[in-house]
């Protein structure tokens, strides 16, 4: 998309390095049930999703490692490496500690 960065799930759209809404450096960020993540995670994604730009989808059970949290755009709060698809931000609300 250009100098634009795009969320797989929800088609968000923002530039990056631009500030977020809600830049608090003491949040804790949980995932879909409640656990608190931390960076360095292992996660494990619960819902399928369509990749913009990909005919592959994001299948349901896929693990996710290594994550970093980030304060990011739009609610996307993980910054991570998928196998497969390569670096994408991540919302928690999909994800569960593994």
């Amino acid at each position: 998309m250009g100098a634009l960065l795009v969320c797989p799930e929800c088609a968000h759209e923002w530039v990056p390095g631009e500030e977020s809404e809600s830049s608090e450096t003491d949040a804790v960020i949980r995932d879909a049930v409640g656990n608190i993540l931390t960076d360095g995670d292992t996660v494990t994604v619960i819902k399928d999703m369509k990749v913009k730009g990909s005919s592959n989808t994001l299948k349901v059970g896929t693990r996710v490692r290594n994550i970093r949290l980030v304060p990011g755009p739009g609610g996307h709060d993980i910054e991570a490496k998928v196998d497969g698809f390569g670096p994408m931000y991540l919302k928690s609300s999909i994800l569960k500690k593994a």
